[in-house]
């Protein structure tokens, strides 16, 4: 993905996860996917076809729902002069919004990564799976932990830790059988560990090989001493693997969990990747929370006024906030609230409700993101925004717990 900002990563997936839940009665949505190269008078031409193959729907109202979204379009590609560099997608038509009653809405979004491919798709929902496939993190690691007993395999996805193998031994242990020469007994032994040697590098390097060569950034190994450097003296890994690895590390478990600690002993060689760096931001903030220091804050009315007064250092906001700060009134009486809504993808906006005061219907006179307004704060006082994934545990603490955003502050406020 071309650099973005951390606050327009979250506005991009906000926009993707409000088109998911669109619906349109029937094949009513059209999703337009023009890439860079394409020739805008070939994308009207082709529109215009459709249009005139619309007419030939049956159903009345798909068919008058339709061909207004075409028109809707090819409005649009009036006054598009050029295709931008990493193209443009137009999503519109008849959204159901209940009732039995339909809206027609369109959205225009510039991608992060370019469009490859032209598509022109029509269906009840809109087609998301390119822009998608533009959030998830592609950088790949290959994870193996070791000894001479068991094996497991897996890939550190992004942020997320995958177990895909676990392989066991036929080792026999140190204690020879009676009868059985202390010399040959070792023999075995040495080739049962290099044959178990052997399994592990083809089961890891058939695992790593399926990644995109360019995604996979490197590969990590950890086990106890000798057993790991035994393995990576032994190169039983493929040969472009080999070229890989990043490291090997200290390891107490071999199963599962320890690919976790696998990736915790290796955090300094990763310390690029956006796991690593959120994990130690979240972490400072539990250490200065236990420290008692006063130099954190959480929840919302807590950070936004240590945000105003310029005292905040690192802002955290979880990936999955979705708040917004709602503003209803009365026009007959003037009431006023503000109040903040938590709220999930496909949910429907906020409803206003009755004047407490005088009985009369409210009105929503304003919604605000809360997430902007916050990020809008930061800028003004030179404060760091971090975008904190719960795919990891401290991550999904920071939402569960603290409601998906804290601070750490340049000082103690004592707010």
């Amino acid at each position: 993905m071309t650099e973005q900002s951390a606050h327009e990563k979250y506005e991009f997936k906000k926009k993707l996860e409000g088109l998911r839940d669109k619906r349109g009665r029937g094949t009513e949505l059209i999703s337009l996917y023009i890439p860079h190269d394409k020739q805008i008078s070939d994308v009207t031409n082709q529109l215009k076809d459709e249009h005139g193959q619309a007419s030939n729907i049956k159903s009345k109202l798909t068919r008058t729902n339709v061909q207004g979204a075409i028109e809707s379009l090819l409005s649009r590609l009036r006054y598009l002069d050029k295709v931008p560099e990493n193209g443009i997608v137009y999503f519109t038509g008849a959204v159901d919004i209940g009732a039995n009653k339909t809206s027609m809405e369109s959205e225009v979004i510039y991608p992060p990564d370019p469009i490859i491919t032209y598509k022109y798709h029509c269906d009840s929902a809109f087609y998301l799976e390119p822009l998608e496939d533009m959030l998830k993190d592609k950088s790949t690691f290959g994870l193996l932990v070791l000894d001479r007993r068991e094996a497991t395999v897996g890939l550190l996805v992004g942020k997320k830790i995958q177990a895909f193998r676990r392989l066991t031994s036929t080792v026999p242990g140190k204690q020879r059988k009676g009868g059985q020469s202390a010399h040959r007994f070792q023999q075995l032994r040495l080739i049962a560990i290099h044959e178990f040697y052997k399994r592990i590098g083809d089961a890891a390097s058939d695992i790593f090989m399926s990644v995109d060569h360019k995604d996979l950034k490197g590969v990590l190994i950890g086990g106890p001493s000798p057993t790991k450097e035994e393995f990576y003296d032994g190169e039983f890994f493929h040969h472009e693997i080999l070229k890989k690895i990043l490291g090997l590390f200290d390891v107490a478990y071999t199963d599962e969990s320890g690919l976790s600690e696998l990736v915790n002993a290796a955090a300094d060689k990763l310390q690029d990747l956006e796991l690593t760096a959120q994990k130690n931001v979240v972490q400072d903030f539990f250490k200065e929370l236990i420290s008692d220091s006063g130099k954190v804050a959480y929840g919302e009315d807590q950070v936004r006024a240590n945000l105003e007064i310029g005292a905040v250092e690192k802002l955290l906001l979880s990936e999955d906030l979705r708040a917004e700060r709602v503003t209803t009134k009365c026009s007959v009486c003037g009431f006023e609230n503000k109040w903040t809504r938590h709220w999930k993808p496909g949910e429907a906006a906020p409803t206003a409700g009755n004047c407490p005061k005088c009985g009369s219907s409210l009105e929503v006179t304003d919604v605000t993101d809360i997430v902007d307004e916050l990020s809008e704060l930061c800028d003004q006082s030179g404060t760091k925004v971090v975008f904190v994934s719960t795919d990891f545990d401290e991550g999904a603490q920071l939402m569960s717990a603290f409601g998906g955003i804290a601070a750490i502050l340049r000082y103690n406020t004592g707010i």
